[in-house]
């Protein structure tokens, strides 16, 4: 089950400090990736073993000030509707704020647990200061510095006893998540494969947590399409259609097996189509990139080699990703989509017998063993797939602790080579033999 932890507050009063604070522990997720870092809003944490998502609504606050207020009033709302948690972050220097007050109205009308956390308590004369803000009615309140990190363990501990660790039940058909910005045409590839238009579903208040599941049972295929599009009416403040399409994704993507993750050809790859691709990587899941309205790039010899190049580098250093190129409108390559989206589900479940493993890796091995660290040598004896709903290996060695992460990556590549995993994530592990 996913489940979202929402960081709601006015502005300046340190969401994304809280955000950085309770990502950190990946401080990869965020840093790896050039030109990621600067606008991502929603991250992977875990605490004492429950994995959530966070995601700080600052990032998506319009800057204008005539629609500042009203899009944080916006947010608040999407948060309750779409969050398993909320953290409403409050600044103990400057006390209870008319904004303040006007959020925690709309939060106590809600279902949702709801945590006030008073930020930047850094002394003892604060904790006193702290407590005008029972007067929110929101119920207990949870003092922190987000900046030195005391009081975040205290919160968490409270915040995961309200998780929904409810499993998915076992559907036995593959699950394909079309997802993508606003407009890129994930309602439209729908209907071209359903061949009829649905309508824009505008459901009654209360349903609108779950994402469309449809059945799709055609020309041989027998699958489940989540849809992610065409959820909710516009809102008044068109800013907050971005944040409220990844709340959608992230659940979507937790439920499917296969992403596939459509892109707009005319604007090319954007940093949140590059966050949605290593959040489906980092959850395991298969992917497939769609890039759709290629009609309307006028073409050449090298167009779509160049294109699929600029994917390729932006989405490093997991490239074994299918590319499909389609025109929703002119119904070009759309069953291509879900032949391609097929084969990587396959991908992702493929068993390869340990002794095929052994007599294919192990020469390669051989010839590449991985480098010395101070004289020793490190011997990999044995390999094998590790039962798992994704491909992963154990290496079996003398030295685990010596192998670095070039080293890593290499085995990766090789049982990409040598193996079919297009589109699949991979996991190695270096055990002690």
């Amino acid at each position: 089950m996913s489940n979202i932890v929402a960081i709601v507050g006015r502005p300046n009063v340190g969401k994304s400090t809280l955000y950085n604070r309770l990502t950190e522990s990946r401080k990869a997720i965020v840093d790896d990736f050039s030109g990621v870092t600067r606008d991502r809003h929603y991250g992977a944490s875990e605490w004492t073993n429950h994995q959530f998502t966070v995601v700080d609504t600052g990032g998506y606050v319009a800057n204008s000030a005539d629609v500042f207020e009203a899009a944080i009033r916006e947010q608040v709302i999407i948060a309750i509707e779409e969050a398993t948690a909320i953290l409403f972050v409050v600044d103990v220097t400057t006390g209870i704020t008319d904004l303040d007050d006007e959020i925690a109205t709309l939060l106590r009308k809600g279902n949702k647990p709801v945590f006030v956390v008073v930020n930047k308590v850094d002394n003892t004369s604060q904790v006193a200061d702290a407590s005008e803000f029972y007067s929110l009615g929101l119920g207990e309140i949870y003092t922190i510095s987000s900046m030195t990190g005391s009081g975040t363990g205290e919160l968490l501990d409270e915040v995961v006893k309200h998780f929904e660790d409810v499993p998915l039940e076992e559907n036995t058909r593959p699950k394909y998540a079309i997802v993508g910005r606003p407009n890129v045409g994930k309602s439209s590839i729908i209907n071209a494969l359903i061949g009829k238009d649905r309508n824009i579903v505008t459901p009654i208040a209360g349903t609108t947590r779950d994402s469309i599941h449809i059945h799709y049972n055609q020309y041989g295929h027998d699958f489940m399409l989540i849809d992610t599009a065409g959820m909710r009416k516009k809102t008044k403040v068109k800013e907050n259609i971005e944040f409220y399409s990844v709340m959608r994704t992230i659940k979507a993507l937790e439920e499917a097996d296969v992403i596939i993750l459509m892109i707009d050809a005319v604007e090319g790859i954007e940093s949140q189509d590059i966050n949605i691709f290593h959040l489906a990587e980092k959850n395991k899941k298969g992917v497939v990139i769609v890039v759709n309205k290629w009609d309307l790039i006028e073409k050449n010899s090298k167009t779509v080699k160049v294109f699929e190049e600029q994917i390729r580098q932006k989405i490093a250093p997991f490239t074994d990703v299918p590319i499909v190129f389609t025109s929703v409108l002119e119904k070009q390559r759309v069953l291509k989509v879900i032949d391609v989206a097929n084969k990587v589900y396959e991908n992702r479940a493929r068993k390869i017998p340990t002794s095929k493993l052994n007599e294919v890796m192990l020469p390669i091995i051989e010839k590449y063993p991985p480098p010395s660290i101070k004289g020793k040598y490190v011997k990999i004896k044995y390999i094998t797939q590790i039962a798992g709903s994704t491909p992963m290996f154990a290496f079996f060695c003398n030295l685990p602790q010596y192998i670095k992460d070039p080293y890593y990556r290499f085995i990766e590549n090789q049982l990409r080579e040598n193996f079919e995993f297009n589109g699949a994530p991979i996991q190695v592990w270096f055990r002690q033999k």
